[in-house]
């Protein structure tokens, strides 16, 4: 198997808990992050919006969906 360094940034609980069943199960932190990820199976909310971006916040104040924005309002500030 081909691997590819990447670096993952953890809050301290997820990094505790990582390593945590990393001890219990005798395999790397590596190794679980893979298979997490191979298992990871994304599902849509009635909005369109995948279940990874739920929890998160928007930082405008606009209440439009994503992908009901238009996109040259989007990429506004982003040289485009």
């Amino acid at each position: 198997m081909s691997v590819r360094k990447t670096s993952v940034y953890l809050g301290e609980r997820e990094s505790q808990r990582l390593a945590a069943l990393a001890r219990s199960e005798g395999r790397s932190q590596a190794e679980i992050i893979r298979e997490a990820i191979v298992a990871f199976l994304p599902t849509r909310t009635d909005d369109g919006a995948f279940a990874l971006a739920e929890g998160f916040r928007r930082i405008d104040n606009d209440p439009r969906p994503i992908s009901q924005i238009p996109e040259d309002e989007l990429l506004d500030g982003f040289g485009a």
